[in-house]
């Protein structure tokens, strides 16, 4: 007994200093958004601004165009998601219902392409937007992100579909529905959560992206909020602390906002599917 209230505690304290862990950027960024430059320059901080001040989000808003930017980002993100979803469900459909040995080397795949990391894929996928002259446009840069985003929207897809029982969709066949009418009217209403949830997290993921929108991107105009939050950096490292941390404040709450709406669905469509019924 004493051994298993040991482990306990010891499993709660570990979570307690991850949840730290993860908050004191999120902490630290609304503390500095609110302090005013004498007292970022303080050399005895406190986490709790002793003369709070909006100055910093105005100087934000003065210095860089941040609701152009977010515009752009806006526009990336909802059409990454769009399309992402659009390409996934049906194909998510047919890796989860065909179980041949295709459908399983593609399910790999999916997994596998995960692990690749941004520097091997940002070459071929720049030379094929170049080639399509889609560089320096806001298209490319959807389609990239529908290119990243589309393995784990397969991934989480093809876990709900495996949730929905095959026997309403035999029981379309019987009254004649085929593939398509029973994708549309049967199983697409039963994986509208699951959709949600994936383009959900496909729009979050197109929202915070940096790498691909700073190499593909160079207009100042098409530029989105990430890389314009880089603007607050000068020539020489040096960064405007205070406005920095105001607006990137600010583009952090679109995303905390979707995860917390879409976080039990994300945890469902990643379980979905491992345990037969």
């Amino acid at each position: 007994m004493r051994t298993s209230t040991t482990g306990r505690v010891g499993q709660y304290a570990a979570l307690l200093a991850y949840l730290v862990f993860l908050a004191f950027p999120f902490l630290w960024l609304l503390s500095v958004a609110f302090k005013s430059p004498r007292e970022l320059g303080s050399l005895h901080p406190t986490w709790i601004p002793r003369d709070p001040t909006l100055d910093n989000f105005r100087q934000a808003f003065d210095e860089q165009p941040l609701l152009r930017a977010a515009g752009n980002s806006l526009l990336a993100a909802l059409g990454a998601a769009l399309i992402a979803v659009l390409i996934a469900t049906p194909l998510a459909y047919v890796m989860a219902r065909r179980r041949s040995l295709l459908a399983r080397a593609a399910t790999g795949w999916v997994v596998v392409s995960q692990a690749f990391p941004l520097v091997l894929v940002i070459i071929p996928l720049f030379l094929v937007l170049k080639n399509l002259r889609l560089i320096d446009s806001l298209f490319g840069l959807v389609l990239l992100y529908v290119v990243w985003a589309l393995p784990f929207a397969l991934w989480m897809l093809v876990g709900y579909v495996r949730a929905v029982p095959e026997e309403l969709e035999q029981a379309a066949a019987v009254d004649g529905a085929g593939r398509l009418r029973t994708l549309v009217s049967v199983t697409a209403p039963l994986l509208a959560p699951g959709i949600v949830a994936t383009a959900l997290f496909a729009f979050i993921t197109a929202w915070n992206e940096f790498f691909f929108a700073l190499v593909l991107l160079k207009t100042p105009e098409k530029q989105t909020l990430p890389v314009v939050l880089t603007h607050f950096i000068g020539a020489e490292g040096v960064a405007d602390l205070g406005p920095l941390a105001a607006a990137a404040f600010l583009a952090t709450l679109p995303s905390l906002v979707v995860f917390a709406l879409i976080q039990r669905r994300i945890t469902s469509g990643m379980l979905a599917g491992a345990v037969k019924s």
